[in-house]
């Protein structure tokens, strides 16, 4: 068994790799960016992190737009996922959302959804944006988040938009708003739906506000929340991209790493950082240097990548 260190002053990551194999993930030399991203996490005042189906996919759920198995394998996902097809066939839409529920309370949070809500408590400052709707990051303990597309374990009125604690489901039938009789659905954000507007106020200010912005499994194509990475980097955060594939975000993202979350969180056992270098980058920030990065001269790592991006160009 072997144990390394990357230290940088109060900030160390502990990588214990156990009795692995030689040729093993676990095995494996930390990249460049893992050093990196230590320091500027370690630097930051304000840390966001945008979510999507990926991180789930590593606790075993399906991504949306991966083909439904069962009974549900002849349906398209975005043909029930709509007021339409709700108002076609209210029962049809409301068991599919009940299988859902249950796929998603028989799966457990993995080690990245762990990672972010340690995270969240150890950062001075720090907001989880989600595209999820499984409530896994809130199981695993994340207290400071946005859910930009609701969460299939609420469920409210179709028509006064109110949420419903209680219910009763007669047999064979969809459950009724004891308020008006109009029939429950759930809280998510369909197709052909505007997404809340105080959750996207709240996203735009996240990453508007952040100095690092960790970009965790999503396709980075479905907008509004494709177009935050940009949001940031505009305002000066460091945007990092963590996912096993490339994806639109990857060729302006200020790093990438094509592990997946919940494999690199597993890897790093710990990640402690003092909150001494952050009064300090305090302190002697100066007010009339703007924003947190202006004249800062990017890590190696960044320029090569933009070098090369800019030869393939």
């Amino acid at each position: 068994m072997s144990t390394e260190f990357i230290t940088r002053r109060t900030c160390f990551l502990r990588i214990d790799t156990g009795d692995s194999a030689p040729n093993s993930d676990a095995d494996a030399p930390l990249d460049v960016i893992d050093t990196e991203l230590i320091i500027a996490l370690r630097n930051a005042r304000f840390i966001a992190a945008l979510t999507g189906a990926g991180i789930s996919a590593e606790s075993g759920l399906a991504t949306f737009r991966d083909a439904q198995t069962g009974l549900w394998a002849r349906f398209d996902p975005r043909e029930l996922a709509t007021p339409s097809a709700f108002a076609r066939n209210p029962k049809l839409v409301w068991d599919w959302y009940a299988w859902r529920r249950e796929l998603v309370a028989a799966a457990q949070p993995n080690a990245g959804h762990f990672a972010l809500a340690e995270l969240e408590r150890r950062a001075s400052d720090f907001m989880l944006i989600t595209q999820n709707v499984d409530g896994l990051h809130q199981r695993a303990g994340s207290r400071k988040l946005v859910e930009l597309h609701g969460n299939i374990g609420r469920v409210k009125c179709s028509r006064e938009d109110t949420l419903v604690e209680r219910w009763e489901a007669p047999a064979g039938e969809v459950p009724r708003c004891a308020h008006c009789g109009a029939p429950l659905r759930p809280d998510v954000v369909w197709f052909e739906e505007m997404l809340p507007q105080h959750a996207v106020a709240a996203a735009e200010d996240a990453v508007r506000r952040c100095d690092v912005l960790l970009v965790v499994g999503t396709s980075a194509e479905v907008y509004p929340a494709a177009a935050l990475p940009a949001h940031a980097q505009r305002s000066g955060a460091i945007v990092v991209e963590i996912n096993p594939n490339t994806t639109a975000l990857s060729a302006a993202a200020d790093h990438t790493t094509r592990r997946s979350f919940g494999r690199s969180m597993a890897r790093a056992r710990r990640l402690r950082c003092s909150s001494s270098p952050v009064a300090a980058a305090r302190r002697t920030r100066s007010p009339a240097a703007g924003r947190r990065h202006q004249g800062r001269r990017p890590p190696a790592s960044i320029l090569t990548a933009r070098r090369d991006r800019s030869r393939r160009a």
